[in-house]
């Protein structure tokens, strides 16, 4: 039996640029245990979409211990790397948040610069390098290379000057690489171009946001992004048809 730890090392070895690995966003069992049947080599837990299964609200709305609860079913329930959003940490300490993820059997995680637990304000670059090391250093202890996905809002919230925006985002994203991050995401949605230039300038595998129904994967693929996922938008996809559905019935 593959250890966790050997999950973990596994899932990181599937970062390439160039050759992005698509890592589908689920919310519960059934979702994930379609994806792994579908032939996917991993899966993304979206916050959002959990929170949404949960009957919570996005941006901290739900606890860690009921995202816990609903990653342990989906481990579970499928044999492919598992990794979750853990939105800022949910005000918690990094190993807290590095026990509770390892004792659920998931191998990876994204943790963002927006901290909802304190009016959603935005780390410091430092600060959050600094999270993420911490981060790194409690997985490492516990002996499983958990990923590391170090995301920043810069571009989704637009915040500050958008002439300086890119230049910001990459030097922040650059400070959580030495920290011990495995992979960035400057989460939002990129022309080709930005992406290329982040793809270029970052120093690490950059994971890029995509549209289900729209994205394309060589276009991805030729900017140099090492991983795809599909945040909320894979479930609102699904809500879209569910919705056109339930009108022949109303």
């Amino acid at each position: 039996m593959t250890s966790l730890s050997e999950k973990a090392a596994a899932f990181r070895t599937l970062h390439r640029p160039g050759d992005p690995v698509i890592l589908p966003t689920v919310w519960d069992a059934w979702s994930a245990q379609l994806v792994q049947q579908a032939g996917f080599q991993g899966v993304t837990v979206g916050s959002h979409p959990l929170a949404d299964s949960l009957g919570r609200s996005d941006g901290e709305g739900m606890s860690f211990a009921e995202a816990l609860g609903r990653v342990r079913e989906i481990t579970a329930a499928v044999d492919i790397p598992v990794s979750l959003d853990i939105e800022s940490g949910y005000g918690l300490e990094p190993v807290q948040l590095v026990d509770g993820l390892i004792a659920a059997g998931v191998v990876g995680l994204n943790i963002e610069d927006t901290v909802h637990s304190e009016g959603g304000r935005l780390r410091e670059a430092r600060e959050h390098a600094d999270f993420v090391g911490a981060l790194r250093q409690a997985a490492d202890g516990a002996g499983v290379p958990l990923v590391v996905n170090a995301r920043t809002d810069l571009f989704l919230r637009g915040l500050g000057d958008e002439a300086d925006r890119f230049d910001r985002a990459v030097d922040r994203l650059r400070l959580a690489a030495e920290a011990g991050a495995d992979v960035l995401y400057p989460v939002g949605f990129h022309d080709p171009e930005t992406l290329r230039r982040l793809c270029a300038e970052l120093p690490l595998p950059v994971n890029a946001v995509a549209f289900p129904d729209k994205g394309d994967r060589t276009v991805l693929a030729e900017a140099g992004v090492a991983r795809v996922s599909f945040g909320p938008l894979l479930q609102r996809a699904l809500t879209e048809t569910v919705n056109g559905l339930l009108e022949r019935w109303n």
